[in-house]
C-alpha cells in the first residue's frame, strides 16, 4: 500500500480537479471506503463519521444552505446532543473551511466523511427536503418568488404534463451536469438535446415527433414570456427558475430553421458561482507561474492599456475579473461598463449597458472618465468610437482593461487599426496583450496513461524523441465525465508585453515575422507551447490541444 504523506497529496492535487482528489487519493493508496475514511482521519487526526452516522444527523440548512451544500460537497450537521458539526467530504479542501468558518459564526466541530456518503446525503435529501418546504411554506408568492417556477426531484415528480415535464427535467440534468448552454434543435423527425460541457456539445436525447417539437419550443417562449405564434424571426428572452434553494437565469436565443425553430438556452448560475467569485483569482483559473507573473506585473502598472483577447467562451470575462478582484485593494476608484454585469464584486462600481436607453460603451465611457476613476474595465470593445475613447482614458492617467475578439495577440493589433485607431496613439497606450484559450482537462475518474501513435505525434508537430520525458495520459470514460475523458477545464495564454522596441515596429507597421521575432528575444512564450506543457504534465492530451490551437 502507497504511504500517505504531504508530498503525495500534494502531487496528486496537481493531477486532479478539486472534485477529483478524494478519490484520486484513494486510488493510490489502494483502500475501501471504510479503510480510506480510516485513514484520512489518523493523518488528520480529525474525527470520521459512518454512513450511519452521518444519516443520524439533523442538517442545518439554516446555517449553511442545501445550494452551497451541495457545491462545496459539505454539511452543518447537528448531533442529538446539540453539537455542531461542519462534515466535509473533502478535508484538503482548505478554500472550503475557510469559507465556512467566515460563514458560520457558532461554534462547530470539524469531522470528516466518505466523499460517497456526503453526496449521497445530499442527494438522497433532496426530495424529501422539497417536498417539506413545499408543504410547510406554502406559495411561492410568499416567499418573494412569485411566477418563479422551481426545479427539484419532488416537483418532477408531480409534473403531469409530458412537455412540461421533458423541459423541467432538461433544465434539471443540464443545470447538474454543469452544462453552460442547452440545445434543442427541430429534427425532420422531432427534437434533439445538446449540452455544451467544458467548450464541447454533447448529444443527450431528445423526442420523437414533429408536434412535440414544437410543443417544447412553444413552452420555452413562454418561460421567457415571447410570441408563440411567431415563428419566422428570430426572438430573445430570459427567465429564471429555483434551484435547490438559488435563482438560475436562463438567457433564450429563438432561431427559424427549415424543420421548424431551434432554441438555445445560456445557463447562468450567479448564486453558485458567486462565492467563488468574491475570493477570485488568478491562481485557481489553471494559469501557469509564469503566465500570472507576467499578468499581475501588467495590471499594477498605474496607467495603460491592457488588452485580453480571445474568441466566445474562452474566459476572457473571467480572468478580467480575477485580475480586478487582485488589484482591488480599496484605495482606488475602480469602474466598469459590461454588457451585461454577470457577477457582482464588491467595492467596485459596475454599470450595465442598456442599448435601449442610449447607455452604449462609448456613451457609458466618457460618463465614467468624469466620475474620478483609477481602473476602468470595458466589458468588451466593438467598435471604433469606444476603442479610440478606451486609448484617450489609458493616455490620461487611468489603467483600462478591456477585452477584444482576436485570435492570438499579434492579430489584435491589426484589429484595432482596422477600427480606425489612431496607430500612434493606440501603440502609445498599449502596455500588454494577454490572448487565452481553455482546455479540457483529463478526467480523474478514468485516467490512465496512454501512447500516442506517430502519424498523431507529427500532426501535433513534435517528435518522439522530444517527447520522451512527457507524461502522456488519457480518459477512458466514465460516468462522472459523460463518456468524453475529460472533466473540467483550465486556462492556458500567451502574454505579450510591450517595450519601447516593440512599440516602435508595431507603429512603423512592422512584418508579423519581426514582431514575433523580437517578441521570442523578450521571452515571449506562445499558447501552442504553454498548452504542450500541459501535455507534458499528464493533464491533457494532444488532441485536445490541437482543437484549441494551431501548430507554431
Amino acid at each position: 500500500m502507497t504511504a500517505l504523506n504531504l508530498e503525495l497529496i500534494a502531487h496528486l492535487r496537481q493531477n486532479a480537479s478539486d472534485a477529483g482528489l478524494p478519490l484520486l487519493l484513494q486510488q493510490t493508496l489502494g483502500l475501501d471506503n471504510d479503510g480510506y475514511r480510516q485513514e484520512i482521519s489518523r493523518f488528520l487526526g480529525l474525527p470520521a463519521l459512518g454512513r450511519e452516522d452521518l444519516s443520524a444527523q439533523f442538517p442545518r440548512y439554516d446555517l449553511l444552505p442545501y445550494g452551497d451544500a451541495v457545491g462545496h460537497q459539505c454539511l452543518m450537521a447537528e448531533d442529538v446532543d446539540g453539537t455542531l458539526r461542519l462534515v466535509l467530504g473533502d478535508p484538503f479542501d482548505r478554500v472550503t473551511r475557510n469559507w465556512v468558518q467566515q460563514r458560520v459564526a457558532l461554534p462547530f466541530i470539524t469531522v470528516l466523511a466518505h466523499y460517497d456518503d456526503v453526496r449521497t446525503y445530499l442527494e438522497s435529501f433532496e426530495t424529501s427536503h422539497r417536498a417539506m418546504d413545499q408543504l410547510a411554506t406554502g406559495s411561492d408568492s410568499e416567499n418573494g418568488h412569485a411566477g418563479v417556477p422551481e426545479i427539484s426531484l419532488a416537483t418532477l415528480a408531480h409534473d403531469t404534463n409530458p412537455v412540461v415535464k421533458l423541459v423541467n427535467s432538461t433544465l434539471y440534468d443540464a443545470l447538474k451536469a454543469k452544462a453552460s448552454d442547452i440545445h434543442m434543435e427541430s429534427t425532420v423527425s422531432g427534437l434533439a438535446i445538446k449540452y455544451r460541457i467544458d467548450g464541447v456539445l454533447l448529444h443527450i436525447g431528445g423526442a420523437n415527433g414533429v408536434e412535440t417539437a414544437e410543443q417544447v419550443i412553444s413552452r420555452i417562449k413562454v418561460l421567457a414570456e415571447l410570441d408563440i405564434s411567431e415563428r419566422r424571426i428570430p426572438q430573445d428572452g430570459r427567465f429564471k427558475v429555483i434551484m435547490n434553494g438559488r435563482d438560475v437565469d436562463f438567457r433564450v436565443s429563438i432561431m427559424p430553421s427549415i424543420f421548424g425553430e431551434d432554441a438555445v438556452l445560456r445557463i447562468l448560475d450567479k448564486q453558485n458561482t458567486g462565492d467563488a467569485f468574491k475570493t477570485l483569482r488568478l491562481d485557481i483559473l489553471g494559469f501557469d507561474d509564469t503566465t500570472m507573473a507576467n499578468i499581475r506585473s501588467l495590471a499594477t502598472e498605474p496607467y495603460g492599456l491592457l488588452l485580453v483577447t480571445g474568441p466566445t467562451g474562452s474566459g476572457k470575462s473571467t480572468t478580467l475579473y480575477a485580475t480586478l478582484s487582485e488589484i482591488n485593494s480599496g484605495e482606488e476608484k475602480i469602474i466598469t461598463i459590461e454588457d451585461p454585469v454577470e457577477y457582482q464584486l464588491q467595492g467596485i462600481l459596475q454599470i450595465p449597458v442598456n442599448d435601449k436607453k442610449g447607455l452604449s460603451f462609448a456613451r457609458g465611457l466618457r460618463s465614467i472618465l468624469r466620475h474620478d476613476p483609477d481602473k476602468i474595465l470595458v466589458g468588451e470593445i466593438r467598435d471604433g468610437e469606444t476603442a479610440n475613447i478606451a486609448v484617450q482614458a489609458a493616455l490620461t492617467g487611468h489603467l483600462v482593461l478591456t477585452s477584444v475578439h482576436a485570435n492570438n495577440v499579434f492579430s489584435v493589433l491589426d484589429r484595432f487599426m482596422h477600427m480606425g485607431v489612431e496607430p500612434n496613439s493606440f501603440v502609445d497606450a498599449l502596455i500588454g496583450v494577454v490572448a487565452q484559450r481553455l482546455i479540457r482537462k483529463i478526467c480523474p475518474h478514468c485516467m490512465t496513461d496512454d501512447n500516442p501513435d506517430d502519424e498523431l505525434l507529427a500532426t501535433s508537430g513534435v517528435t518522439r524523441d522530444q517527447t520522451a520525458a512527457w507524461r502522456f495520459r488519457k480518459g477512458t470514460g466514465c460516468q462522472a465525465c459523460r463518456g468524453t475523458g475529460y472533466l473540467g477545464r483550465k486556462a492556458i495564454a500567451e502574454v505579450l508585453r510591450l517595450n519601447d522596441e516593440l512599440k516602435q515596429a508595431i507603429a512603423s507597421r512592422a512584418p508579423a515575422v519581426e514582431i514575433k521575432l523580437l517578441a521570442s528575444g523578450l521571452g515571449f512564450i506562445s499558447m501552442r507551447k504553454a498548452a504542450m506543457a500541459v501535455v507534458a504534465r499528464g493533464e491533457t492530451t494532444l488532441q485536445e490541444v490541437n482543437r484549441v490551437t494551431f501548430v507554431d
